[in-house]
């Protein structure tokens, strides 16, 4: 069974980065530096959403499901800084050349996650690799749209087109918990009042909602029967129970289904 790697990432203003560009005083508070990119983008685009090379990736929430287990765990902060977070979220790619599962990951999650790379010198081999290194991955790599090592569900749910839905929307419609906590649009308060554990909880919740669609999608398509479904989806809600902690308490119960 090939690995499976669904992911999701939250992120702030890269301040350091915002007060380079721009000239800022090295003294002016990180809340005043976001607020300046806040303004120049919506000047440009009419909303205060930042590009993906201005945004800094504070944690990497996994679940992988691999042989025989499955688990659910982050890279980022307090441990590692976003460098050491995004290489070893690429060195698992390479170790694992797993089949990665997003929700709206083409759009945001890898576009920072490439930006922010490139910026600090990571390296990422297979993901990269179009039949360079692997000639079967001229038909199957991460970078094409319409190969499936990469799965965004959303683009893939909109048949690549249009708007996608939202994750916690669907999640909620299918029985699955939805989003929980801080929310994404506010991750950078949270930040700053030092809820680091709220933020990776969040993104935690968020990943395992995403990998639960992506099981009932393989169930749709007929890659999964629904006793295999089952099974898959029993693996998960055992490893969480396992963990005893509280957000996962309360994504256990609002599981319906």
């Amino acid at each position: 069974m090939t690995p499976i790697l669904a992911f999701d990432i939250e992120t702030i203003p890269d301040c350091p980065g915002i007060r380079r560009l721009y000239n800022l005083p090295e003294d002016l508070p990180d809340v005043e530096v976001a607020e300046v990119a806040f303004q120049k983008r919506r000047a440009v685009a009419g909303n205060d959403f930042l590009p993906p090379h201005l945004q800094r990736v504070v944690v990497i929430s996994c679940v992988l499901r691999h042989d025989d287990e499955v688990w659910v765990f982050s890279i980022g902060e307090p441990e590692v800084t976003e460098p050491v977070a995004i290489q070893r979220f690429f060195d698992g790619i390479n170790k694992y050349a797993p089949q990665i599962v997003s929700w709206n990951g083409r759009n945001f999650d890898l576009p920072v996650l490439v930006a922010r790379g490139l910026i600090h010198g990571v390296a990422a081999a297979c993901f990269w690799d179009t039949g360079q290194d692997n000639k079967d991955a001229k038909w199957a790599n991460y970078i094409n749209r319409f190969h499936d090592r990469h799965l965004d569900l959303m683009d893939v749910l909109a048949i690549y087109g249009g708007r996608g839905a939202p994750l916690d929307e669907v999640s909620r419609l299918a029985g699955f918990p939805g989003k929980l906590g801080v929310g994404g649009a506010a991750v950078w308060e949270s930040y700053r009042q030092g809820a680091i554990a709220s933020i990776r909880d969040y993104c935690e919740t968020d990943c395992a909602n995403t990998y639960l669609l992506y099981l009932r999608f393989q169930m749709m398509r007929c890659a999964l029967t629904r006793e295999q479904y089952e099974r898959e989806a029993a693996l998960l809600r055992s490893f969480l129970e396992k963990q005893n902690l509280p957000h996962w308490a309360e994504f256990l119960s609002l599981w319906k289904n």
